[in-house]
């Protein structure tokens, strides 16, 4: 087995074993809960998994796909910030959203899946500089790291609101 190959293998592990991690930290959120902001400026469940919805479809595999398939193309603009408020994040239908969300990720791990021979160092010229096609690949993992850390972090916000008026400063220092 190449190198290469090697990392594509363990890439692609990582992201499936993120899929479970995210599967996991949204188990036994309620629609309710799912649309609390910790702070006005956070983003809520809800709106995390939204957005990891559009970067499903919009961003890492169309923009991978692109880079691998239909070189020199221009990419289609994005805007995941904007969506936040354009597209109602907040207002969206929580079993709806997890619903799409994973059927969109069993799509990009059966595409991966299927590549043979890719050209991981196929690169577009986007106009924040040169992107590799191993580089968007690692930086969809990266991203899904991103996105756990912020479930967390939102589940444990959850926590301390289940918890008033109990102190949990006993179970270390967060």
């Amino acid at each position: 087995m190449s190198i290469e190959s090697a990392r594509f293998q363990a890439l692609y592990l990582e992201l499936v074993e993120s899929t479970g991690m995210l599967r996991a930290l949204i188990v036994g959120i309620t629609a309710e809960d799912a649309r609390v902001k910790p702070n006005p400026e956070s983003w809520s469940i809800l709106e995390t998994l939204c957005h990891l919805y559009d970067e499903e479809r919009l961003d890492f595999r169309a923009r991978l796909d692109a880079i691998l398939s239909r070189p020199g193309v221009d990419w289609e603009p994005i805007d995941p910030s904007g969506w936040v408020t354009s597209r109602r994040y907040n207002e969206q239908d929580f079993r709806d959203i997890k619903e799409r969300f994973f059927a969109e990720r069993g799509k990009s791990l059966d595409w991966l899946k299927g590549l043979e021979n890719a050209n991981w160092d196929a690169a577009h010229s986007a106009s924040f500089g040169r992107v590799t096609a191993g580089d968007m690949f690692a930086s969809w993992v990266a991203h899904d790291n991103l996105a756990i850390r912020q479930l967390t972090e939102l589940r444990r916000s959850r926590l301390e609101r289940i918890c008033e008026p109990w102190n949990i400063e006993y179970a270390g220092e967060w």
